[in-house]
């Protein structure tokens, strides 16, 4: 053996960590297509590592590390690679179509032979497994050298967990904005615009503050939330999801770049300006897809007629969009307004924390709503919100009176429905409410009259799917949790969207793909430590042990007293699918 074998030297370097989601499935199933597959895609990938200057240094069955002189490079050619797949995958049947995963670090590495060594490369190796397939993860301090030279969106993903790293790893999913890559809509690569739907779509992104006070700021997302579900009313329309939507708050952006990210030919936009008792509401609509202005309009008036404006803004959208549009689509368009502005403010500063679906937010906003009511005790949309709120205590073991919490959440949606009962999200409610209680025929029909009413519900979509989950129909669970990720693909429920399919796959005994997606949903939303009394059985009988006693540690961290039985109690599943998790869960060393 040489010197030169034994030499061993230290440099800084980009580490660029790639391996193929599900490897050792698709081998299973098919070894010599999934070679050939492969090999195909290496020859891209080795291809493009060398045209930015890369040096492949290990490489083992599926995955592949690099290094690069410049972080720049390092990152570009990830995208690049994700890009160049998208565009060989997009004819191709699933089964032909492999989806790596690529995760790209800046730090120290020893260079021992052509092998790389060190803390460095197991962090772009952790990124990579966190990394969604088809995606780019990046550590912070790969974004530090890029985000000045690379015209990139970088969503902060915060800090996340690494195996076997004494500190946790800030990190980044990045994406070039001529073609960006959507949370993790199934079906859509990482830089693939999504398609434009055969009908009028539109999305009403955040209205801006002119008022010069932040606290106001609430009042300009619920002009934009008020226009939002009027318009998602208007069933010849696909309309884009609140929430979606504010993933651009506060960030300048091009609308045609929107108009890729979200899958839409309309944009609205504008702003709220609040001095005195007098508002103005600017708001204007463009073709998001040559960027054509088709519409503006200023409106004033005082701040008692809020509503008035609101669906003067909507009637004129509507207008423009679609002239033949019937006044009376338009009034059905309208929902019932609470008395007072008190109310309505409480019931929009509560949104953020009923969603949330963490313990400590579902505290502040019951107390949001029930002030609410104490003024209004007949809006049926603080009912419903704090139905939902109630609902969330028993299903989520955040309560000691499971029971109690159930039969709350189903009174309150009921009282909603009486004052209206034509409301998508009072009847999405209420069929979750039953739910639930496991009254499952009579949720059914009202979460079927719900997408009647408003087919662009991502929430009703989402609770018709856990319904098809607690009916034993998992492939139709499956369809609707990805048509609700599809109407709101940057919607903070992703997660539990995400969760729902990992659910369904369950429920099917594919517990790898269970896995993929219980994990996806724990990496979109960290605090939903409750996952992991579903994560952990499949975790057991997919065979992995060790993962599953580790899930069980994590889900006790946040619920110390918890028990299978009162697991049990809370959940909605029946039969021998809720054997299943409890019998996973009493393996995985869940106390009795």
């Amino acid at each position: 053996m040489s010197l030169q074998e034994h030499r061993v030297e230290r440099r800084l370097a980009a580490i660029f960590a790639a391996d193929v989601a599900g490897y050792s499935r698709l081998m299973s199933q098919d070894e010599d297509t999934t070679i050939r597959i492969l090999t195909a895609h290496r020859e891209i990938m080795d291809r493009l590592i060398a045209e930015h200057g890369g040096r492949i240094a290990n490489t083992a069955g599926d995955s592949v590390l690099a290094e690069f002189p410049s972080a720049v490079d390092a990152v570009r050619c990830a995208v690049e690679v994700q890009d160049a797949l998208v565009s060989v995958n997009q004819d191709k049947p699933d089964q032909q179509c492999l989806r790596f995963r690529i995760g790209v670090h800046v730090g120290d590495v020893i260079v021992r032979g052509n092998d790389l060594l060190g803390d460095s490369v197991n962090i772009a190796s952790r990124l990579e497994g966190l990394a969604e397939p088809g995606s780019v993860y990046i550590s912070e301090a790969a974004h530090a050298y890029v985000r000045r030279s690379l015209t990139l969106t970088a969503d902060d993903l915060g800090l996340q967990e690494v195996k076997n790293m004494d500190e946790p790893v800030r990190v980044f999913r990045v994406r070039a904005p001529a073609s960006p890559f959507v949370g993790s809509a199934p079906g859509v690569g990482p830089t693939q615009a999504l398609p434009i739907p055969n009908k009028p779509s539109i999305a009403v992104l955040p209205f801006t503050n002119m008022s010069g006070d932040s606290e106001q700021d609430y009042l300009a997302d619920g002009v934009v939330e008020e226009i939002t579900a009027a318009l998602s009313r208007v069933r010849t329309f696909f309309v884009i999801a609140r929430n979606s939507a504010f993933a651009y708050k506060g960030k300048a952006v091009d609308v045609r770049q929107v108009s890729r990210e979200l899958g839409v030919r309309y944009v609205l936009e504008g702003s709220v300006r609040k001095s005195g008792n007098r508002l103005r509401i600017v708001a204007q609509l463009i073709d998001a897809t040559t960027g054509a202005h088709i519409w503006a309009e200023q409106y004033g008036g005082r701040i008692e007629d809020v509503f008035d404006l609101q669906d003067q803004i909507t009637a004129s959208v509507v207008g423009a969009i679609q002239p033949s549009v019937r006044a009376a689509e338009i009034e059905r368009a309208r929902r019932k307004r609470p008395d007072s502005l008190d109310v309505y403010d409480l019931v929009m500063r509560a949104l953020p924390d009923v969603w949330s679906l963490n313990k400590d937010a579902n505290v502040r906003a019951v107390g949001l709503l029930e002030q609410a009511l104490q003024l209004d005790p007949n809006y049926p949309t603080a009912l419903a919100l704090l139905a939902w709120c109630r609902g969330q205590r028993a299903v989520y073991n955040w309560s000691t009176t499971i029971e109690e919490d159930k039969h709350e959440a189903l009174r309150l949606a009921e009282m909603a429905s009486v004052l209206t009962a034509d409301d998508p999200f009072v009847l999405t409610v209420l069929g979750a409410a039953l739910t639930i209680t496991q009254e499952f025929t009579a949720a059914a029909k009202m979460l079927d009259a719900a997408t009647r009413l408003d087919p662009n519900s991502s929430w009703a979509w989402n609770r018709s799917g856990f319904l098809r989950n607690y009916l034993g129909d998992p492939e139709t669970a499956i369809h609707h949790f990805e048509r609700a990720i599809r109407l709101s693909p940057f919607d903070p429920m992703v997660f539990n969207s995400e969760f729902g399919i990992g659910s369904a796959h369950f429920i099917a005994g594919r517990y790898e793909r269970a896995i993929e997606f219980f994990e996806r949903g724990l990496i979109s939303n960290p605090k939903a430590a409750w996952i992991h009394r579903h994560l952990a059985p499949a975790y057991v009988l997919a065979g992995q042990e060790e993962k599953a006693k580790a899930s069980i540690r994590k889900l006790l961290e946040s619920y110390p007293d918890l028990t299978v039985s009162a697991a049990r109690r809370a959940m909605v599943f029946q039969g021998e699918v809720l054997d299943r998790i409890c019998d996973g869960l009493r393996r995985a060393g869940l106390p009795h």
